[in-house]
């Protein structure tokens, strides 16, 4: 497999760049199952929106929703001011990536892309481009049904920017790729955002989020839970906590807690404290004589982030997932 460059995509940003998406009081059932409700929010150019939530939250329905594959009960999904369907040539608007295992196992990686093109009336020189682009030029003639799923995701990604889309919708973006690959998809996702582009990601690992999203649409139970940027959301959850290192932790615990701080034990000399800023507790550590080695405020992951949000809002995780990178099931 040939090696994926990680400088900008598909070069300068092209006329047709600038295309939001919105969703506009989006709301779907299945019988008595609620789906998606009232749901509304902007993707903006120029960003990675990332959109996120626990499984059965509604996000693959939405994406369907959005471009034309589900009917919504109320509400619109609009590209450029228009539904999916009432784009002229949606290839060349919007590439989107839901399902990397819609292949047909007998057909080679080019061939697939060729019939796309040609379905599309899209020109054969941009199927050779984008296998480049997503580093699998040397497995073209390679059937897809000996493709790993890391290989299917970037045939998938390719057939996605077969149109040079001002607009990219990825579910799981991520989803099999090695640790190369994963940073590659970090500065790809980036380098398109930077054209000007709208790019959408769906995924379930929050960490990688945290590193590629300028922006957050949060939800759950098919309601929007949040939507924002990245360090606003994790300023919020960091709030005034502290991460302190201490070999003395009863004492130093019973010193913050009878100043009022709630203290919670990290480590077996590890500490965060809430409520109580990095000074005061300075202060008060050596008032009472307590040494420490290291302090610092703490900073909330994107997981911890979440899970704060979801607990304010009454979500819960449908399972115990809460260590960095692990998974919020994508749905």
């Amino acid at each position: 497999m040939t090696e994926m460059t990680t400088g900008p995509a598909t070069g300068a940003a092209r006329p047709g760049a600038g295309v939001p998406i919105e969703a506009r009081g989006l709301s779907k059932r299945y019988g008595t199952t609620v789906a998606v409700d009232d749901l509304t929010f902007t993707v903006q150019p120029g960003k990675v929106t990332g959109f996120v939530g626990p499984n059965g939250a509604g996000k693959s329905t939405t994406l369907r929703m959005v471009l034309g594959l589900d009917a919504a009960d109320r509400g619109e999904a609009l590209i450029g001011g228009r539904p999916y369907a009432a784009l002229g040539d949606p290839l060349t608007v919007v590439g989107a990536l839901l399902d990397s295992e819609a292949l047909h196992p007998g057909r080679r990686a080019r061939d697939h892309l060729l019939w796309l093109a040609h379905y599309s009336g899209l020109p054969r020189r941009r199927v050779d481009a984008v296998l480049d682009l997503v580093g699998l030029a040397s497995a073209a003639k390679k059937r897809t049904g000996g493709f790993s799923l890391g290989m299917r995701q970037r045939l998938g990604i390719a057939a996605a920017l077969l149109g040079d889309p001002p607009v990219l919708i990825l579910d799981e973006p991520v989803n099999g790729l090695d640790p190369e690959g994963v940073q590659w998809i970090r500065v790809f996702l980036k380098s398109l955002a930077g054209e000007g582009r709208t790019v959408l990601v769906s995924s379930h690992l929050m960490s990688e989020l945290q590193g590629t999203a300028d922006h957050l649409v949060v939800i759950g139970r098919g309601r929007l839970l949040a939507d924002t940027d990245v360090a606003s959301l994790l300023d919020a959850a960091s709030g005034e906590r502290v991460a302190l290192r201490t070999e003395r932790r009863a004492e130093a615990l019973m010193v913050l807690t009878g100043a009022g701080a709630t203290v919670a034990v990290t480590g077996p000399d590890s500490l965060t404290v809430t409520g109580l800023a990095a000074e005061r507790v300075v202060a008060l550590l050596g008032a009472e004589g307590v040494p420490f080695s290291e302090l610092a405020r703490h900073r909330a992951t994107l997981e911890e982030a979440y899970m704060e949000l979801a607990a304010s809002e009454g979500e819960f995780m449908t399972h115990t997932e809460t260590a960095a990178g692990s998974p919020l099931e994508a749905s």
